[in-house]
């Protein structure tokens, strides 16, 4: 199909097409390798969408190809001490395998991006990993680089410790 049968949204948590969309893209992220191979939990699947709009601070966007959901963003506000302004951190990026390469991924990212710009946001921040080389080409040619102060520093690595 052509690239003009594809549009973004805002995701609205109560809108029952919106919801469904965001829990079964983020269950074919989770399956993948690049998102850690195995599919969202009972206790997600039932709840994620309230926790998701218990939270002003995160937002959603949605890419469908005419009524079929393709592609979403799940993004987080944080905010920079050093700048004192909102960031947003894309925290879930997922366009189905059978529509990559059709700039599905780009939109999403220019519609994260105006709405990060409209709460005032002085950055977009991500995480990818090493391996996902196609994800950190895209996110190169959108103009994200590797965090870093200093260079004689290095640059920043993610780390995390869960919590029980």
């Amino acid at each position: 199909m052509a690239p003009s049968s594809i549009h973004i949204v805002r995701v609205r948590y109560d809108d029952p097409t919106h919801a469904t969309a965001l829990v079964g893209l983020l269950d074919v992220y989770a399956r993948d390798q690049a998102g850690g191979g195995e599919p969202l939990g009972d206790f997600a699947r039932a709840n994620l969408v309230d926790e998701l709009a218990a939270r002003p601070f995160i937002f959603s966007v949605l890419a469908f190809d005419c009524d079929t959901p393709v592609g979403l963003v799940n993004a987080i506000e944080g905010f920079s001490t050093f700048a004192c302004r909102p960031l947003v951190n894309v925290h879930d990026v997922v366009v189905l395998p059978g529509h990559r390469g059709r700039g599905i991924a780009a939109r999403l990212f220019a519609e994260t991006e105006a709405i990060a710009r409209e709460r005032g946001a002085c950055k977009l921040t991500l995480e990818v990993l090493s391996g996902n080389l196609a994800a950190r080409g895209l996110y190169e040619k959108l103009g994200f680089d590797d965090y870093r102060l200093d260079p004689a520093m290095g640059h920043a690595q993610f780390m995390q410790k869960w919590l029980d």
